[in-house]
């Protein structure tokens, strides 16, 4: 099947497998390695993008269901060299330990942050319930979200 998407704000026709996993498609046929695979069963949120507005595991999704939809991944944050603000609180605020969760995580907040731009500490929780991470104890991630909120 050919798969037609926008990834980072860029149109692509790619033929693919129908039940290749949008994880794979993205690293393997894309190059972009940023989304991670953790668990590969949409428990550790390693894997998180953003699909039309929505925070979900690449993982879980086959190619075939993201055909013509808008796909952001980690690598969209950093523009000419730039760190996001996102980035930018994390590193500021020790909210990257290990790192492996960081673009899940990363994802998670983002689009959080695009559909509230204001989010209080429990519905930055809510947002990051789905990622798991074994360093930071989700308090740094958690202040970094409310800095950037409340920078805008």
């Amino acid at each position: 099947m050919y798969l037609e998407c926008t990834v980072n704000g860029e149109g692509h026709r790619l033929e693919v497998d129908a039940r290749a996993r949008l994880l794979d498609v993205l690293r393997d046929k894309l190059g972009l390695t940023g989304t991670k695979e953790g668990c590969g069963e949409g428990e550790c949120g390693a894997c998180t993008i953003i699909m039309n507005g929505l925070a979900i595991n690449a993982c879980l999704v086959l190619a075939a269901q993201a055909n013509r939809k808008e796909i952001l991944t980690v690598e969209i944050l950093e523009q000419d060299g730039e760190l996001d603000g996102l980035q930018k609180a994390f590193i500021e605020n020790g909210a990257v330990q290990c790192g492996y969760c960081t673009p899940g995580m990363l994802m998670s907040c983002k689009a959080l942050l695009m559909q509230n731009p204001n989010p209080n500490e429990k519905e930055i929780r809510r947002a990051i319930e789905g990622n798991l991470c074994r360093c930071t104890g989700y308090t740094k991630i958690v202040k970094a979200v409310k800095e950037v909120a409340e920078k805008k």
